[in-house]
């Protein structure tokens, strides 16, 4: 099988219709705080524990076609010794492995970020392929102001994610490129959509540039919404227009999949948005579906509490969030099936 036989072939069992993927890739320092708020100390034990309880929950294949891990969790096993990247393959649903090593300031651009982790980035994809990833994640950040993101900051940002895409696709990884404009601020729809614009414009030409095949990348980003200090809140409607304005401009035909991020959003918020997006545009050239963190694990951690007793209702937590988005997905979500178990 040829490198480009490869990745078509992992592009083709994660882009599914009426599947999306789950997001589980939190960084050390994201799962302490999410760990917090339920009041569960972050030890190597419990995130193993809680993450065993995602990847084994029954019939989770119906509704999620890949999952993003973090790189601890390749080498951490369930209960019964079985390693948890096998309880996810043996089911048909991919692994993804995060590769960024987090952002920090950008040099000399003030309110700009960049992400770090090019370097050693070939060797690593070789070890995570070894051990089982199909695909990796590497995420941008960008916030909003009357003066950010800078033109360098956006041209900093696109090359840095190119960079990451071509070594992954030369090693037969598809990577998803997640280019973020944060939901925080008080910025209005308009403004995030004239930031989206820009960023998914240089986004695409950065790869361009870089040779990346666009038939083998999936795209993960920010739904185009006021930031949540704003005094005006957009409907689910409003989101959907903003947001598939922006794409038609912006992204190519090839992006097999677009893999919407919750990005703040609260589990039902995010699920009606990505509801709207399908349902005002059926004919899309692409997939619209989501790759979801906080929103489809808000709910579980809710129901676990850190407590092994509670497990069976943890993961129906999360096979009702995935099944919504999976609706959602067809355009065929309602508020009502929020009552449903």
């Amino acid at each position: 099988m040829t490198i480009t036989d490869e990745l078509q072939a992992t592009v083709e069992q994660i882009a599914q219709s009426g599947k999306g993927i789950l997001a589980a890739d939190e960084s050390l320092p994201t799962i302490a705080k999410r760990f917090a708020q339920i009041k569960v100390e972050s030890t190597a034990q419990n995130r193993r524990a809680y993450r065993a309880l995602l990847f084994t929950a029954p019939a989770l294949e119906n509704y999620i076609s890949a999952v993003i891990a973090f790189e601890e969790t390749l080498g951490q096993k369930t209960d019964d010794g079985v390693p948890l990247t096998d309880a996810l393959v043996q089911r048909g649903i991919v692994l993804g492995v995060k590769v960024d090593k987090g952002t920090g300031p950008l040099a000399l651009s003030r309110g700009d970020h960049i992400t770090f982790g090019l370097d050693g980035l070939a060797e690593r994809l070789q070890r995570f392929k070894s051990q089982g990833a199909r695909f990796a994640k590497w995420r941008e950040v960008y916030q909003i102001s009357d003066r950010y993101p800078s033109f360098v900051g956006i041209s900093a940002n696109a090359e840095t994610l190119a960079r990451y895409a071509a070594v992954c696709q030369a090693h037969g990884i598809v990577p998803i490129v997640e280019p973020e404009v944060l939901i925080d601020g008080d910025h209005s729809l308009a403004r995030c959509a004239d930031v989206t614009q820009a960023v998914q414009t240089a986004v695409f030409q950065a790869l361009h540039r870089h040779h990346v095949a666009l038939e083998h990348v999936i795209l993960k980003p920010n739904m185009v919404m006021q930031g949540k200090d704003h005094t005006v809140k957009a409907s689910a409607d409003e989101i959907a227009r903003a947001t598939l304005r922006v794409f038609r401009r912006t992204v190519p035909a090839a992006i097999p999949s677009i893999n919407f991020l919750s990005g703040g959003m609260s589990p039902a918020e995010a699920t009606a948005n990505l509801n709207a997006i399908n349902a005002s545009h059926p004919t899309s050239p692409w997939l619209l579906s989501f790759s979801f963190g906080r929103a489809l694990q808000q709910p579980v951690l809710q129901a676990w509490q850190g407590k092994d007793r509670t497990g069976g209702s943890a993961q129906q937590a999360l096979l009702k969030r995935a099944r919504l988005n999976a609706a959602a997905q067809a355009g065929a979500y309602d508020a009502a099936m929020e009552a449903s178990h």
